[in-house]
């Protein structure tokens, strides 16, 4: 069993906390290899998202996200919708992206739990992170092509770096800075999931993810956490 602490801190600034977030983490994972065919587990759910339709990620849900999300400046919608929207017209569409092992796994979880999720390579963000929104005029880059994102009023994840908080992840897009490359051995993410969502769904959710970072990913070791406080 790991040593390590995961940790997820919550900014008191958002007392009372629109969001209950989910952490999950693996260890002595397989490279993460651009993947060229999806897996079994993603091909049934895009088939059962197929079937369903949009209604895959019942209305009622995908507005609760939206206003978890919404405040101040961000609005949730456009180009700013969460990732796990995004995801679920993209099954729509025929054109889910494969990226690799970890990254799908995210994807996957996201799209059926309609939840989004963020993922990081370890090493790079670091075991403490830290749940705020963004300030104003906070950005960063989420592509190799250089294109930025506003993240005033997102809610973000943020990486200690020095004595500083800065900002690596949100529902909407992750920064480059964090992402997982093919030398990355180990992952954290964070499911996030409006403040009355039941534990026990989260818990289902994140139980999943773990396993199919262990199974999928050929994980040493998994873990995952419901941050209640």
């Amino acid at each position: 069993m790991s040593k390590v602490i995961y940790r997820l801190e919550i900014d008191p600034s958002l007392d009372p906390s629109p969001v209950l977030p989910v952490l999950i983490w693996a260890e002595g994972i397989a490279a993460p290899l651009p993947t060229e065919e999806a897996p079994a587990f993603l091909t049934e759910i895009l088939t059962e998202a197929a079937v369903a339709g949009e209604e895959f990620v019942p209305t009622a849900l995908r507005k609760r996200v939206r206003k978890m999300l919404r405040h101040g400046k961000y609005h949730a919608s456009g180009r700013g919708k969460p990732a796990s929207e995004f995801l679920l017209r993209a099954a729509l569409a025929g054109s889910f992206p494969l990226v690799n092992g970890p990254v799908d796994v995210n994807n996957t979880i996201s799209l059926v739990s309609g939840l989004p999720g963020t993922i990081f390579d370890t090493d790079l963000s670091g075991t403490h992170l830290l749940l705020r929104r963004g300030k104003p005029e906070e950005s960063y880059t989420f592509n190799r092509s250089g294109q930025t994102i506003d993240l005033q009023d997102l809610l973000l994840v943020c990486r200690r770096v020095g004595e500083a908080w800065e900002p690596c992840g949100n529902p909407v897009k992750d920064a480059m800075s964090t992402k997982i490359h093919p030398e990355t051995e180990r992952v954290i993410a964070v499911l996030y999931a409006p403040m009355d969502e039941p534990v026990s769904s989260l818990e289902g959710w994140a139980a999943r993810y773990a396993d199919l970072l262990k199974v999928h990913c050929a994980a040493e070791a998994v873990g995952f956490k419901v941050v209640t406080a």
